[in-house]
């Protein structure tokens, strides 16, 4: 067990440190929009993935959006979503990020966008930048979770063979018509076994960002193991949950978003208000969340934290600790900090040790948790893939 767990953490941390991973974020903003409840005052901390949450954020004029990841090629979409916001007219800029592909990509890069990006996005952009020139593969089939994205494709087009029924689903009228095509064309082809073995091996996990701690904690807690899970939550996405503005499901299933189908930043109206000067609230930060909470001298009230707390559990148990340490040092006394994880309980976040004032007290103890807001917004999630959501607000006052 010793010998699978290195192993696994060896291939998920090259998966990690040498690629972009994410090419569109995977967490749901309108959830987080709610339980944030964010003012003119608000300073927002962020991981970064691939930075349409932080335009997200931006939009609802908080007075900055720190976005920060240990992986600099995340930091590099996010600069390159930023330079054509500043550089490039909406048409355009939909073309690169809402079509995921533009035929002009590497000309557009090097009149408006190269001389915008900071030296590391440049030079990475310089080499990747083609990523968007492929008339047949969309941006969004690059990258790992691209990668794990273009396998599905390829399995529902041409192993299955059920292209219309997915096209029909996504444009379907009504959740009971969703249902309908669901049950009748889907669902008994679809959870084959080849599927379900291929869900539970780490390597293919790992392609979407998901630790062999994470599944795991899944494996631990969910009966019928990670596979049953995962066929959840596509059911409660397919079934229970509208997908006329699922924009998460409906980028990986066609390659593309639309414009009624979209992240808020990719609306014309939103574009144009970030262009006004919103994105200049946003700002990139090559580190991780304990690195740059320490290095900054400003407070923060607002932290998202994705789910990269599952992975440190288990794996780094003592940075996750003085991660916290620097949440507690740094975040104002009453900050708000939403996270996620795979796991249906979190149970190692309470009892992390942390000093205030000199005085040694458990993570649980500081903590107001809002659990009834974070099941009622858990429930609409229109990603659905994660086991939890928590809303916590720090009780230092």
């Amino acid at each position: 067990m010793a010998m699978l767990e290195w192993v696994s953490g060896r291939v998920f941390k090259f998966v990690h440190g040498n690629n972009l991973v994410y090419n569109t974020c995977w967490e749901d903003p309108r959830l987080d929009r709610v339980a944030l409840q964010l003012g003119p005052s608000d300073t927002v901390l962020v991981i970064t993935s691939a930075g349409c949450n932080a335009l997200d954020y931006a939009l609802c004029e908080p007075a900055h959006v720190y976005a920060v990841d240990m992986n600099p090629r995340q930091n590099a979409l996010l600069d390159l979503k930023l330079a054509g916001i500043r550089a490039l007219e909406f048409e355009d800029f939909f073309q690169f990020f809402g079509r995921g592909h533009h035929p002009q990509a590497p000309r557009l890069y090097e009149r408006c966008l190269r001389r915008l990006l900071p030296a590391w996005s440049r030079a990475w952009w310089d080499r990747w930048i083609k990523f968007f020139h492929h008339p047949q593969r969309s941006f969004y089939y690059r990258g790992t979770s691209g990668a794990f994205a273009r396998m599905m494709r390829t399995y529902i087009d041409r192993v299955l063979r059920v292209r219309p029924y997915i096209d029909a689903i996504l444009d379907a009228g009504s959740v009971e018509e969703q249902r309908a095509i669901y049950e009748r064309h889907l669902k008994k082809k679809f959870w084959s076994p080849p599927l379900r073995f291929a869900l539970r091996r780490d390597t293919t996990l790992s392609l979407v960002g998901v630790p062999r701690a994470q599944r795991k904690q899944v494996e631990s807690q969910y009966p019928g193991g990670i596979a049953q899970f995962v066929q959840d939550a596509v059911e409660a996405v397919f079934c229970q949950l509208p997908l006329a503005d699922n924009y998460f499901w409906r980028v990986y299933l066609q390659g593309h978003y639309t414009p009624d189908c979209c992240p808020e930043y990719l609306r014309p109206e939103n574009f144009q208000k970030l262009k006004a000067g919103l994105v200049d609230r946003i700002s990139t930060h090559t580190n991780s969340v304990q690195g740059f909470l320490e290095q900054h001298t400003g407070p923060i009230t607002r932290l998202v934290l994705l789910d990269h707390m599952d992975w440190l559990s288990t794996f780094r148990h003592a940075e996750l600790e003085l991660e916290w340490q620097a949440i507690i040092d740094r975040a104002t006394p009453d900050a708000r900090i939403l996270w996620r994880s795979g796991g249906l309980q979190v149970e190692f976040v309470d009892p992390l040790s942390v000093t205030v004032q000199g005085k040694c007290y458990r993570v649980g103890d500081l903590l107001r948790y809002n659990r009834e807001l974070a099941a009622e917004l858990h429930a609409k999630d229109r990603v659905h893939t994660y086991g939890s959501f928590y809303i916590a607000d720090l009780a230092l006052a």
